[in-house]
């Protein structure tokens, strides 16, 4: 088990900005990673094997993207007891994201709002990260998940350029790749869960999977993320649109852009994404639409709002296969992850 409790870290971790927080953290961990020193947070990873899209899962609790964007704490990360880790979002090129503060807390409501902006330091400084890590090299069970976007300055026209030259580098190394397309702090990039442009990202997406599947012998799997803030009939439509261009799975949801949840309370009406318990609701809604209309063996990750055991619950229960953790992380800790993995290994 993890040596410092999380509970005694958090109130100097709140006392930070949010971003020098997570930055300070993120810092430690890469310095950290790999030494004596991981045993203040290392616990045991729980055995809950799960076979999706082809993939061995060693247990259920992955983390989302976002946390580490390029890649520099995976071994770290993989330490806390997580069947897989999700890192990115990565862009083609270095950029440094949206203007400062980007980053807010809303502790009464167990949330956070970001807009960083895919703020990252480019596809081939991730790639030699992802390339550093040791865990997998060591034989420890852990799945590896890479998450594509597309640069701000790209236009949203020319977006399928970007996300080429991303699956293109990514792909020998990934255990499954992701396609976001659900951020709200990168400009346009939702339209592309709209009919038209999903179809033609997705048909250009598979055509060079098949492409880098020839040429590598290995056929990896592509995840698409979506948002929570999507009427009935949209989450049909991109439904019918990942089977139609074979996809092989769907992370549900990224942030939302309501603030219903959160009205009147401090930070509230700052842009950019919500994350953290107001997104359960309608991630859970979104969840339970997919597996209607993808039906029973479609892999669906199911991501937001979670920061409890229950929570992670009632992803499974609304239709997800899989779970990941984020923002629950920093209102709870690292405990987070063994609590949920046995969890939902009790479901069994």
């Amino acid at each position: 088990m993890s040596l410092i409790p999380y509970a005694l870290m958090r109130p100097a971790l709140f006392a930070m900005d949010p971003e020098e927080a997570h930055d300070f953290t993120m810092q430690r961990l890469a310095q950290s990673q790999n030494t004596l020193l991981e045993a203040a947070w290392r616990q045991p990873q729980i055995s809950d094997p799960v076979t999706l899209a082809g993939l061995r899962f060693p247990n259920r609790v992955g983390l989302a993207a976002g946390l580490d964007k390029n890649a520099r704490c995976i071994d770290g990360l993989a330490a806390m007891g997580f069947g897989f880790v999700e890192v990115g979002t990565v862009t083609p090129k270095p950029q440094p994201g949206n203007p400062k503060p980007r980053m807010f807390r809303l502790p009464q409501a167990n949330a956070l709002i970001n807009r960083f902006g895919f703020n990252n330091d480019g596809l081939d400084a991730f790639l030699h990260n992802v390339q550093q890590s040791q865990v997998r090299r060591r034989g420890k069970p852990l799945l590896l998940g890479l998450n594509i976007g597309k640069n701000a300055a790209t236009a949203i026209e020319d977006a399928t350029q970007d996300y080429l030259i991303c699956l293109e580098g990514v792909y020998p190394h990934a255990d499954y790749v992701t396609v976001n397309i659900s951020s709200p702090n990168t400009k346009n990039l939702r339209a592309l869960q709209s009919d038209e442009a999903l179809d033609g990202l997705l048909a250009a997406i598979a055509q060079r999977r098949e492409e880098l599947a020839r040429q590598q012998g290995r056929r990896v799997p592509i995840f698409v993320k979506i948002a929570p803030d999507l009427t009935e009939e949209q989450v049909q439509v991109i439904a019918a649109t990942l089977q139609r261009h074979g996809m092989d799975g769907v992370i549900a949801t990224n942030t939302t852009i309501s603030r219903d949840a959160v009205q009147g309370l401090p930070h509230a009406e700052e842009t950019g994404g919500l994350s953290g318990a107001p997104v359960l609701e309608a991630s859970n809604r979104v969840i339970t639409q997919l597996r209607q209309a993808l039906g029973k063996d479609f892999p669906i990750i199911g991501v937001g709002g979670i920061l409890s055991a229950a929570d992670a619950v009632s992803k499974i229960r609304a239709g997800a296969d899989v779970v990941q953790l984020y923002s629950g992380l920093v209102y709870t800790g690292p405990a987070l992850v063994l609590q949920a993995a046995q969890a939902l290994k009790n479901l069994r």
